[in-house]
């Protein structure tokens, strides 16, 4: 089991690009270790793991050491996005003074980026942040059963609405979330529920990322997986959905897969999955679907895995079974082919 640093040391801190005002831009992305999202205090969402990255002694003069080491780390990159384990406008989580200490030290950004569940999200809290934030929201789902049941998100996709329009009214930009493939939903029913929840998003989104589910450790979604309940999507059914968005949509389409190429993680046959990840990527920047264009044999496979899904009605990991029913036949006949 990975070992927790102390609760001053940051989780973790990269680079990477990101677009700023429709260009590429150079992007710090920093993940501070918290007292915990308040949702997962209560159970939590079915698939998140970021729990193990909260520390409940945390404390403010621990956060403020976690800023320091940002700072010896920062470069001078225009676009900061500013992680913890939960919700960055609960003042239980972060402070107010921790909160102006952070948009401070980076006002001189063209860009900053933090997450918040709805329910922080008033016109008091937002009148006080620069215009140059964009404030993240885990809509996931716009469907209510597939949110409460399937994700356990504690919140409507109304709430996500209204505090993507009052974001939006403030004269901040809305980044959104969506889920590609929580538990019990089908390959087929995924895809469809994506591309239903992008457009609902898209009334309050500047950007939409969709993320396609990655089993974390330690949590209800890691369960199912390791019981062959639950087989994370196909990049296909990735480049499916943004395909389908494409020219549908006002907001700029983006998706970072977590654990991508791993059993994890969004994959296909394993051939092809970095030249489909590597596009995907390209996409994001471009939105041009040409670079979603990546030609395998394997997608006969993900279509018969759709109809499959269809005819069985099991959104359970057919792979998986395929190949244990396959290892059951061997040892029983022999190993001989019928």
């Amino acid at each position: 089991m990975k070992e927790k640093r102390p609760p001053f040391q940051l989780e973790a801190c990269w680079k990477e690009k990101d677009m700023i005002s429709g260009r590429v831009s150079d992007a710090m992305v920093v993940i501070m270790r918290t007292s915990g999202c308040c949702w997962a205090k209560n159970g939590g969402c079915t698939m998140c793991g970021y729990r193990q990255a909260s520390v409940s002694t945390v404390t403010e003069n621990d956060l403020n050491k976690q800023i320091d080491e940002v700072l010896s780390k920062y470069k001078g990159e225009p676009f900061v996005k500013i992680y913890t384990s939960g919700s960055f406008l609960d003042e239980n989580e972060i402070p107010v003074p921790i909160r102006q200490r952070i948009l401070s030290e980076f006002s001189g950004c063209e860009r900053i980026l933090f997450e918040s569940r709805p329910e922080f999200v008033n016109k008091e809290v937002l009148s006080a942040l620069p215009k140059t934030v964009t404030v993240a929201l885990g809509l996931e789902s716009s469907d209510p059963d597939v949110l409460s049941i399937s994700i356990k998100k504690g919140f409507t996709p109304e709430d996500s609405r209204k505090a993507g329009l009052l974001i939006k009214s403030a004269g901040l930009t809305v980044r959104t979330y969506l889920m590609l493939k929580p538990p019990f939903l089908t390959e087929s029913a995924a895809i469809e529920d994506t591309v239903r929840s992008a457009m609902f998003a898209d009334e309050f989104s500047d950007e939409i990322s969709v993320n396609p589910l990655n089993v974390q450790r330690g949590t209800y979604a890691e369960r199912l997986w390791r019981a062959g309940e639950l087989r994370p999507p196909w990049i296909w059914s990735l480049a499916e959905v943004l395909k389908r968005l494409s020219g549908n949509v006002n907001a700029r389409l983006m998706s970072s897969p977590s654990g991508g190429g791993t059993p994890r993680g969004v994959h296909n046959c394993g051939k092809c999955d970095r030249e489909m990840l590597d596009g995907i990527e390209r996409f994001s920047f471009s939105q041009d679907v040409k670079d979603l264009n990546v030609r395998c044999d394997c997608i006969k496979e993900w279509q018969t895995y759709l109809e499959s899904e269809r005819i069985l009605g099991t959104a359970a990991d057919l792979d998986r079974e395929f190949n244990d029913d396959l290892a059951l036949g061997s040892a029983k006949d022999g190993g001989v082919r019928h």
